[in-house]
C-alpha cells in the first residue's frame, strides 16, 4: 500500500522535507502547494515535482491521502483542522497550535476522523534522547528522580531575525515576543519520552527582558509578555521532579540539551559533552563518539539512531536536526499505510504542549503553582 501526498508550503522548511517524501517507498505520488505562485513554481522545479496546487482547498480535493504541513506556526491548528475533517492524515511542523482551545480542536478532530496526525518534533530523536530512552527501558537509571532540559535559541543566533520576520512581515514585533514557554516541545519531549510520564503541576519565574529591539514589550506583542526566559519546575506523574529551561536572551551558541539522575547511573549532557555516570568516578564514560552525528551516515545521524530501519533510498539524502528529519518521516508514512499511531501522535504531543501554557500562567502569577491541563488521552479512552 502507498499514499499520494501534498506537502503544504515550499518555504525553508519544506526545502529539507521534499527530497524525503519523495523518495520514500511508500509515497506512490507527491504534490506541492503554496499560495505563492513564483515559490511553488520554484520549488516544483528545483525537486522536479510535477503536480502542484495553487491552495490547501485545492489539494485536499484533489484526492491525497495526507497533507504535510509547513506553514506558518500560526496556520498549523486551523490547517489541520480542516485536513483531517476532509479526511486526510496530517503530518504538521511545530506545534500542534498557539493555544490550548487550538490543541483540542485538533484532538477533537483527529478523534471524529479517525486519521493519523502527528507532530514533527525533532528533539525525540536526537542521539541523546534515544540513549537515555532505551537506558531508561532497561532499567540502567533505576529510579529517576530528577531531569533537567534546556532549549537554548539567543536571537543573535545566525539569521534568526531575518527567518522570524519572513514569516510574521508586517506582524513580527505583535508574534515574535510570544511566551518562551508555548514553545516548549524541543525540551518537555525529552523528558516525557524518556520517563513515559506526565507533568502535572509547575512553578514557573521569567526573566523580563531588557533588549531595545521591542519584541518582548507587553504593551506591543499580542501575548503581553514580558519575558524572554522562563525556568520552570515541574512535577511529574511518576514522583520526580524536571526543570525545564527555555531561553531566548542568552550567551550560549544554542541547543536542546538534558540531564537525568537516577538512583543508579546519571547522564549529563552540555555544550562540552555527554556523560554517564555512576556512585564513583570510576563508572564515568564519556559518550561523545556514540552520540557524533555522522555525515556520511544517512546524510548526518549518530551510532546509536537505528538507520537500519529507514528506507534505503534516504542513504544519500540531507538529514537536518541531529539526524531527526528521516525518522520523522518514515514514522508517520508508516502509521498512515499501518494505521497505528506514530510516536508523536496527537495526545503525546499535546502532552508536550500543554505544560508550557500552565508554566507561562504561573510565570505571569509571580512563580504561583498551577495544575497543568492533561490533554495526553483520548477521550474515548
Amino acid at each position: 500500500m502507498s499514499i499520494k501526498l501534498a506537502i503544504i508550503g515550499t518555504g525553508q522548511l519544506a526545502q529539507y522535507f521534499i527530497p524525503l517524501f519523495k523518495a520514500h517507498p511508500l509515497v506512490s505520488e507527491l504534490a506541492l502547494c503554496d499560495l505563492d505562485a513564483g515559490k511553488l513554481r520554484a520549488a516544483a522545479e528545483k525537486f522536479d515535482v510535477k503536480r502542484t496546487y495553487p491552495s490547501m482547498e485545492h489539494a485536499l480535493n484533489s484526492g491525497v491521502d495526507a497533507v504535510a504541513i509547513m506553514t506558518q506556526h500560526w496556520l498549523h491548528a486551523p490547517q489541520a483542522v480542516q485536513a483531517l475533517e476532509a479526511c486526510k492524515h496530517v503530518y504538521s511542523a511545530v506545534p500542534v497550535g498557539l493555544t490550548l482551545e487550538e490543541i483540542r480542536s485538533v484532538i477533537r478532530a483527529v478523534e471524529k476522523s479517525g486519521r493519523i496526525y502527528m507532530m514533527g518534533e525533532t528533539s525525540y530523536y536526537y542521539p541523546h534522547v534515544i540513549y537515555c530512552r532505551e537506558l531508561q527501558q532497561r532499567g540502567g537509571f533505576g529510579h529517576v528522580t530528577y531531569t533537567e532540559a534546556s532549549y537554548y535559541h539567543d536571537w543573535d543566533i545566525v539569521n534568526t531575525y531575518a527567518q522570524i520576520r519572513a514569516r510574521t512581515g508586517d506582524r513580527f514585533l505583535e508574534l515574535a515576543g510570544f511566551p518562551p514557554m508555548h514553545y516548549p516541545s524541543h525540551t518537555t519531549s525529552q523528558v516525557i519520552s524518556l520517563l513515559a510520564a506526565r507533568m502535572t503541576k509547575v512553578s514557573c519565574l521569567g526573566w523580563i527582558d531588557r533588549h531595545d529591539d521591542g519584541i518582548y514589550n507587553p504593551k506591543v506583542n499580542s501575548a503581553k509578555n514580558p519575558y524572554s526566559n522562563e525556568t520552570a519546575l515541574f512535577a511529574m506523574s511518576d514522583g520526580s521532579v524536571c526543570r525545564i529551561n527555555e531561553f531566548r536572551r542568552v550567551g550560549h551558541p544554542g541547543g536542546e540539551l538534558m540531564s537525568v539522575y537516577g538512583t543508579e547511573a546519571s547522564f549529563e549532557y552540555t555544550q562540552g559533552g555527554a556523560v554517564l555516570i555512576g556512585k564513583d568516578f570510576a563508572r564515568t564514560t564519556r559518550l561523545d563518539e556514540l552520540l557524533r552525528i555522522r555525515p556520511e551516515r544517512h546524510g548526518g545521524t549518530a551510532l546509536v539512531q537505528p538507520v537500519e530501519r529507514l528506507p534505503a533510498a534516504f542513504a544519500s539524502l540531507g538529514n537536518e536536526h541531529k539526524g531527526s528529519h528521516q525518522f520523522l518521516v518514515d514514522d508517520f508514512l508508516r502509521a498512515c499505510v499501518s494505521g497505528e499511531q506514530p510516536p508523536i501522535n496527537i495526545w503525546e504531543a499535546a502532552n508536550y504542549l500543554a505544560p508550557g501554557y500552565a508554566a507561562h500562567e504561573s510565570a505571569m502569577g509571580g512563580g504561583k503553582q498551577v495544575d497543568v491541563v492533561d490533554l495526553s488521552q483520548p477521550a474515548s479512552r
